[in-house]
């Protein structure tokens, strides 16, 4: 328990000084047309999750050499490209290498486990964009975060799948980062560099978890932003957009800017769906039914809501247009 309050001072005193250098250097997040904030605030304030990491690994004798440098990679392209934006090939490339890094870790480096890397790999490299296409209110990463943590720990005190104290860490270090954005006016937004890192970070968690019991229904611990993600794609791709353009159709985008709901309160909305997911999964034996009727029902929920109050972005965007 020491050690943990510890590792915690040290996160927060860590993120304070990260703060410092992001005035100094000027690295802040400006709104814009697409966002869903109104002033300035501090970028990249999720680097404390590789940080985080890194203070585990070196408490714990580097257990993860593979992940950790996955991470660190991916997390280091994604900081460059919250200072001074990149072309999207080296962020691809960069999250390819990482998460092909990360899956080693996992196992897939062995013989038996190339048959599953390719399918591995592919919904690792979509959650990490489902995170950072996520990014968008205050206090959604990390609270999304720790609905997909708490879970996590509740199977490892018995399943032991991920080494000791990395939950725990990656937990505290969520909590920091909330400390400091899950509120009404945040001091700091997470940057590419905090959600692509977390989102990597939880996937190595996720994986080893699948491994260790033979399970894939597991990958239900991130239903609520894959269902997000994946419809709003689906419906731009609809409407015949570029998929590389800014946008404010996600759901929680609607519910934060359209409909005036305060920007924490849509963020625990996402947390507690979450959740409730990820325990129903957990406290039943019937995977398969939570994973189809959970999919379902989000489904549903999300057509229900985007017939509903889709027009008022289309208002949004007529408004637009004649200014």
């Amino acid at each position: 328990m020491i050690k943990y309050i510890a590792i915690l001072a040290l996160l927060f005193v860590l993120e304070l000084c990260y703060f410092k250098i992001a005035v100094w250097f000027n690295i802040v997040d400006k709104p814009n047309q697409r966002s869903s904030h109104a002033r300035i605030v501090l970028r990249g304030g999720g680097i404390i999750f590789t940080i985080a990491l890194w203070v585990w690994s070196i408490w714990s004798g580097f257990p993860y050499p593979w992940m950790l440098a996955g991470v660190t990679l991916a997390a280091g392209i994604s900081f460059v490209d919250d200072i001074h934006s990149l072309p999207d090939l080296p962020r691809l490339i960069s999250q390819i290498l990482a998460v092909a890094m990360v899956l080693v870790d996992v196992g897939f480096g062995m013989p038996e486990g190339w048959l599953l890397a390719p399918f591995a790999w592919l919904v690792c490299v979509s959650v990490v964009n489902f995170y950072n296409f996520m990014d968008g209110i205050n206090g959604i990463t990390g609270g999304y975060s720790v609905a997909v943590l708490l879970p996590l720990l509740y199977l490892n005190q018995s399943l032991y799948f991920v080494a000791e104290g990395y939950l725990e860490v990656c937990l505290i270090a969520v909590l920091v980062f909330c400390f400091f954005n899950f509120r009404t006016k945040a001091k700091c937004f997470a940057g590419d560099v905090g959600a692509v890192s977390i989102a990597l970070i939880l996937l190595f968690a996720v994986w080893r978890l699948i491994v260790a019991t033979g399970d894939i229904t597991y990958l239900m611990f991130f239903a609520v932003y894959a269902a997000d993600a994946m419809l709003t794609i689906a419906h731009r791709i609809m409407l015949k957009e570029n998929l590389g353009e800014a946008h404010r159709k996600h759901a929680y985008q609607l519910m934060a800017n359209e409909l005036k709901i305060p920007h924490v309160v849509v963020s625990c909305i996402y947390m507690v769906a979450q959740l409730i997911i990820s325990f129903a999964l957990i406290l039943t034996e019937w995977h398969w039914v939570v994973f189809v009727g959970a999919a379902l029902i989000l489904i549903v929920v999300y057509l229900i809501f985007m017939k509903k109050y889709y027009h008022l972005h289309e208002e949004y965007l007529a408004s637009l247009k004649k200014q």
